[in-house]
């Protein structure tokens, strides 16, 4: 008998819901997640996908793959509705390769995105990367459950982001970035460091989400100059004035 918990583990394997309209597609990515130890469950449309994260007795999902190509609903607008009914990480699939387009993904709560055609191993790495916790959740000492910035309050405990007084809602790894980033404010964090302590991988492709990252934390704080861009290098964190 499998066993079945919250964590989204069926048996010893991660359920994942793959939502793509083309059979053949799903058919071929889903044979190859089943080798990689996931538990697929395809879901041909925006209401399909959203009838499957409904509560019931089957382990929650670890990881939503979504495509944006949908036959009944705009992908962007299931992103949304997902957003809303579960926390479950979601990686957008997208041939929109524009950086607008992917910060509005992120803004409506997706965790990452893949740009088509990608290349499986890709894939396989960035799922991995959003499933993944970082190694210091709930390791918090009392003096490091807060970090204050001018303007700029982060709770470590709750993962909240708030801005004179005014909560930020941010994804996971948007969370954990700036967490970085505030810890140390005026050092400059190498590009790879970044990587490797937020995302959890030295894969070279990540370079490009962390841009896409960042990009949307200047938006959503409204605040454009707080991550600084150190050419060449990485990105450091300007304090706000108070």
């Amino acid at each position: 008998m499998n066993r079945r918990g919250a964590n989204g583990l069926e048996g010893d394997r991660m359920r994942l819901l793959l939502v793509e309209d083309d059979d053949h597609v799903a058919a071929a990515l889903s044979a190859i997640l089943a080798r990689h130890g996931f538990a697929v469950t395809h879901a041909r449309s925006g209401e399909e996908a959203l009838q499957a994260l409904l509560p019931c007795e089957a382990a929650p999902y670890g990881v939503v793959l979504l495509d944006l190509g949908l036959p009944d609903q705009d992908g962007y607008e299931v992103c949304g509705k997902i957003r809303k009914r579960t926390s479950t990480p979601v990686i957008m699939v997208t041939a929109r390769a524009d950086v607008r387009s992917r910060i509005h993904g992120l803004n409506l709560g997706a965790d990452d995105y893949v740009v088509k055609p990608y290349d499986t191993g890709e894939l396989i790495a960035r799922i991995h990367a959003v499933i993944r916790r970082p190694v210091a959740d709930g390791a918090q000492t009392p003096a490091e459950t807060e970090l204050r910035l001018g303007r700029v309050r982060i709770e470590l405990p709750t993962r909240q982001v708030s801005v004179d007084g005014t909560v930020v809602q941010l994804t996971r790894k948007e969370f954990d970035l700036l967490a970085l980033l505030a810890q140390r404010p005026g050092v400059v964090f190498r590009r790879e460091q970044i990587i490797s302590e937020v995302w959890r991988t030295s894969w070279e492709g990540t370079g490009r989400t962390l841009e896409v990252h960042v990009a949307s934390l200047r938006a959503k704080l409204h605040m454009p100059a707080l991550i600084e861009t150190v050419r060449g290098v990485g990105y450091r964190l300007v304090a706000p004035a108070s």
